[in-house]
């Protein structure tokens, strides 16, 4: 994890519940509608760019210049902070995704089943992302990737990794330049949303497609949640 995930409300709806103001960021009431985001395409990032708020498209992949594989996509929490690969990231490349929610594939007699993961108050969440500064420049080094945290609980079961879901009265310190890299660990620890704050259903297996997208992708298959 994470692999696809679903960006689709509005700006607008991501900001407010971020309590931004209007002079701080451009808001915008259409949503984005994306419903099935996947890695080597460019996301909306948030980002903290000479002490104003940024919303640009950015490539979702990274691997530095002795890196010779494919871009990674995910780093995991534990380690991000200290090792050779994310630390200068962490640093100074802390980084927001806005989305709605995220899926996962559990294995089952017949394969995989596709699950679409949420809030169970469907309220916007924040992945904590770290990338290649500056972004929205559209250079060739730039990207980024979505932090990582394991799975406890129910939750587990799906997949033992999620996105690392900041609160989003912390997501103003966390993009700060002003924020040390010990006080972002602290972050990540103490203002992860929790697994018992989400919820979960199948969806259905077009979400594997990366060229599907629509709103039936994030809707439940049967009539029990999962």
């Amino acid at each position: 994890m994470c692999g696809r995930f679903a960006q689709y409300s509005s700006r607008d709806e991501y900001f407010e519940s971020l309590g931004l103001k209007s002079d701080e960021i451009t808001f915008d009431p259409d949503p984005i509608g994306r419903y099935n985001v996947a890695p080597g395409t460019k996301v909306l990032l948030l980002s903290d760019r000479d002490d104003e708020l940024n919303l640009d498209p950015v490539y979702w992949g990274y691997g530095p210049e002795w890196w010779d594989k494919q871009p990674l996509i995910n780093a995991r929490g534990e380690t991000a902070a200290s090792g050779r690969m994310f630390k200068p990231l962490w640093n100074h490349g802390r980084a927001i995704v806005p989305a709605d929610g995220w899926f996962e594939w559990k294995k089952n007699k017949n394969g995989k089943q596709p699950y679409y993961i949420y809030h169970r108050n469907k309220r916007p969440l924040f992945f904590a992302a770290i990338g290649r500064q500056p972004f929205g420049q559209d250079h060739d080094k730039e990207g980024f990737v979505i932090v990582t945290s394991s799975s406890n609980q129910g939750m587990v079961d799906i997949h033992d990794r999620r996105p690392l879901v900041i609160a989003a009265d912390a997501v103003r310190e966390w993009l700060s330049a002003g924020t040390t890299p010990q006080r972002a660990e602290e972050i990540a620890h103490d203002a992860a949303v929790p697994e018992r704050d989400f919820t979960w259903h199948q969806v259905s297996d077009k979400v594997g497609n990366i060229h599907n997208q629509g709103r039936e992708l994030v809707l439940p298959t049967d009539s029990k949640a999962d």
